[in-house]
């Protein structure tokens, strides 16, 4: 009996553990699947000579033969007959490098984690569900299934993809499918036009609104106007000021009363109802040493791997294109072809608003607006969780666009109003795959504006460069029309004149050809100064970096790619320059204490004699940062944090921080109204000085190179799903926000290209990661260290798919 017993207990318990080990317990991978040596993840390493030099594939749905390419850094350069081979051969060759990269990121904009990673993530699916993703992705996708042309490319790419997905068996799955447990499914066109989406929310689906009302409310319009201008006092735009019109600007919107009383001293602010970094550039050829124009781009987003970026050329009949994609997308989005270079930065317009929403009874079946009641649209999500059953959310949508919390809970961003509905570009059906599609085949700037035309969202600067000696910028998008300071604060949802009247005209877009000054830019700033007919936005990005591209720009002349490379590189932080004097005279003005000398003297004069460059060895930078940082706190921290007033207030910005540094040492804003003491400027200052001082001894022991910057930075490219051993971390960089070389803790330039036009194109680039998704690939990170150090790689282009060059390693032949 006892060896009856032993016998069932040891079969039970081996049973349980081969349940254990083949199941996936909360975050942690089912072991046995993932330890296996059959299926698991030790089929994922890859030698570096396991790429085969000549391979035949077939692949069922091309339609002739395809050549591709590999160079050594494992970009592919396909050689295809017709646009339906060219894009099905992308989308196959981007999944098998990017597969696991592209699937996760679009499951994110799907508001599809919950199903892959359990509970845990549910209030991120309801938040993007809620935010109409896939509901603006699919107007999206309806207009382009429309075109015939980008039809064809999007279904192309997506079969290519799948025929991928359908080759691979699951010991060949990427890693991460094997360590979360879950398997790739079938592409769809939809998936494309999500990824776009998703870039939409990365670049403009935030907003200050509700902060802006609520410090309306507290401080009133006087306030505001002082502390929020409507421009800054120290601005570089894109297109300068002065530039003449080329078109009659349509009349903007009247400003509704209501609207003009709230900002006047006649009436109170109402508060909300309750129930509520990149670069680019281009030098013309005067400025060149070759006569001919020089592009730089380098789009400042968040550090990843597998990286943001994939490098790729395309060519067939009436395209031969280079550049980089995001996977999941068809085309190259920044690149570049024979005649033309192009470029991308965020615009920062103003194109989500909120509408405070009047509902006539808690069933929220109807709203106020026009005089009428109107019907509440009343959409039902379905959200798979793993291991739990399917939780039901409905959401409810205005004719304004979705309510995207109509309950009381703590939002997923904190700046997202309860009970309001959101207006959003990207909500509108836009062909951004048509635009990019042009761009990719212009030869000329009226091809360059031609494909513009089509492009909705997220806005872009898009700067080009062509082999005719033209250089040109436009801030670029679908921008709503709208009254001056329209969705700086919450808006009147039951009264029309609140509600977007229209769009600003494509043609009178922000635009600038061929300036006398010889070169275009554009660093996030304002797209235009004050003169401008139109209302875009009241904040973009501080004008430090676009007026150091700028400066240095107007003195640069017989320029060569290196010398944007260079510039790509500065380290040079104006606000540093503007603000470290003063900090020290006021520091300066007041007597030494005891506490003051020693270690904190040593600070100070490392501080008097440093340049303001944000070097990795530089001590000054580790400094400046928490001393201004501290200080900006300090000034404001009692008036504008939740902490000090209980409610969500945007604090006020760098450009009106400074200006009360230097010139109003006697403001109100100053003193901490939550001591007994009246604090002085000098006071904070000092105190401000001290905390840097103290906290960096604490951090690294006494003054000496261990506060170097690179290591109080402490840049991180993690892993996109956050696996920890899966990325690179504490790279020894220089560089950090505010400055053109924008590589901050988690953020910088994902992707730097230099394009010189000419008779024979040349181009160079890198980005911070490599061309295969697969931690055990070799080209996983080998770009990293040459990112690191301001270097970038000749990009091979090639004319033809015979073309002789030392640096092509394999040549893989497609067959249909």
């Amino acid at each position: 009996m006892i060896k009856w017993t032993k016998a069932v207990l040891a079969l039970a318990i081996s049973g349980a553990l081969t349940w254990v080990l083949n199941t996936k317990q909360g975050d942690v991978p089912p072991f046995g699947k993932f330890l296996s040596p059959f299926e698991g993840f030790w089929q994922n390493g890859e030698a570096a000579d396991a790429f085969p030099a000549q391979q035949n594939l077939t692949l069922p749905g091309l339609q002739a033969p395809v050549q591709v390419r590999f160079d050594d850094r494992r970009v592919p350069h396909i050689f295809a007959q017709n646009d339906h081979d060219l894009y099905f051969a992308q989308g196959y060759l981007t999944a098998r490098d990017r597969l696991w990269q592209m699937d996760f990121v679009t499951h994110v904009a799907a508001g599809r984690l919950a199903e892959i990673v359990g509970p845990s993530r549910l209030e991120t699916d309801r938040f993007f569900r809620r935010m109409g993703m896939v509901y603006g992705a699919q107007k999206s996708l309806d207009m382009m299934m429309a075109n015939p042309v980008t039809h064809n490319v999007l279904q192309s790419y997506s079969d290519g993809i799948n025929a991928y997905i359908s080759s691979l068996s699951a010991k060949e799955y990427p890693f991460e499918y094997k360590l979360l447990n879950y398997a790739p499914e079938r592409w769809e066109p939809l998936k494309c036009a999500l990824l776009l989406k998703y870039m939409a929310f990365d670049l403009s689906g935030r907003s200050d609104d509700l902060r802006m009302s609520n410090a309306l409310n507290k401080y009133g319009p006087a306030v505001v106007k002082d502390l929020f201008p409507d421009y800054p006092q120290r601005e570089d735009p894109i297109v300068p000021v002065g530039t003449p019109l080329d078109f009659k600007p349509l009349p903007a919107p009247p400003t509704p009363p209501s609207f003009q009383a709230a900002m006047s001293e006649k009436v109170p602010a109402h508060e909300p109802n309750p129930e509520l970094g990149s670069n680019n550039f281009a030098v013309s050829g005067e400025k060149s040493a070759s006569g001919f124009p020089i592009l730089a781009n380098d789009p400042h987003l968040q550090l990843n791997l597998p990286s943001i970026w994939y490098q790729i050329q395309l060519t067939a009949p009436g395209v031969n294109v280079y550049g980089v994609t995001i996977p999941g997308a068809p085309t190259v989005i920044i690149g570049f072809n024979q005649q033309v270079a192009w470029g991308v930065t965020n615009v920062a317009a103003d194109v989500m608003d909120w509408y405070q929403i009047k509902f006539r009874d808690h069933t929220r079946r109807e709203y106020w607006h026009d005089g009428r009641w109107k019907p509440i649209r009343r959409v039902v999500e379905r959200i798979k969780v793993r291991g739990q059953p399917d939780r039901l959310d409905t959401v409810l949508y205005t004719h304004h666009g979705p309510i995207v919390y109509d309950r009381d809970e703590k939002p997923f961003l904190s700046e997202t109003p309860i009970r309001h509905a959101m207006r959003w570009t990207a909500h509108d059906a836009a062909n951004e795959v048509l635009a990019f599609y042009q761009l990719n085949r212009a030869s000329n700037y009226q091809d360059y504006t031609a494909a513009l035309a089509n492009y909705g969202s997220p806005a872009q600067n898009f700067i080009f460069a062509d082999n005719q000696k033209d250089i040109a910028i436009w801030p670029n998008g679908k921008f709503p029309l709208k009254w001056r300071d329209q969705g700086k604060f919450i808006l009147d949802g039951t009264d029309p004149a609140y509600d977007w009247q229209g769009w600003i005209p494509q043609a009178q877009n922000p635009h600038v050809k061929n300036p006398a000054r010889g070169f275009v830019s554009s660093a996030n700033q304002s797209s235009t100064g004050p003169d401008y007919p139109y209302y875009l936005n009241w904040t973009f990005g501080s004008y430090e970096r676009g007026h150091r591209i700028n400066e240095r720009l107007a003195r640069m002349t017989r320029a060569t790619p290196d010398s944007l490379r260079v510039l790509q590189n500065d380290n040079l932080n104006l606000n540093a320059q503007l603000m470290l004097p003063r900090m020290l005279a006021l520091l300066d003005s007041q007597p030494q204490n005891v506490a003051s000398r020693g270690a904190r003297q040593q600070v100070r004069t490392e501080m008097h004699r440093w340049k303001y460059f944000y070097e990795a060895n530089a001590i000054g930078p580790s400094i400046f940062e928490l001393w201004y940082s501290n200080l900006v706190r300090r000034i404001w921290e009692d008036d504008f944090s939740k902490k000090g007033t209980g409610i969500e207030l945007r604090w006020p910005g760098r450009d009106r921080t400074n200006t009360l540094i230097l010139q109003e040492p006697d403001s109100k804003w100053i003193d901490d109204r939550r001591t007994p003491a009246k604090e002085t400027l000098p006071d904070l200052v000092r105190l401000s000085f001290e905390f840097a001082a103290d906290s960096l001894q604490r951090k690294f022991g006494e003054f000496g190179p261990k506060w170097r910057w690179a290591n109080q930075k402490s840049t991180d490219i993690l892993h996109l799903a956050q696996l920890p051993g899966f990325g690179r971390m504490d790279l020894d960089v220089g560089g950090g926000a505010g400055i053109v070389n924008a590589t901050s803790e988690r953020n910088g330039p994902s992707w730097r290209m230099v394009v010189a036009l000419g008779p024979q194109v040349q181009a160079y680039g890198v980005y911070p990661g490599g061309q295969s998704g697969n931690p055990g690939s070799p080209f996983y990170d080998n770009m990293i260290e040459t990112w690191r150090v301001g270097q970038l790689y000749p990009l091979v282009f090639l004319h033809n798919a015979t073309e002789q060059n030392k640096r092509v390693q394999a040549t893989w032949t497609l067959n249909k």
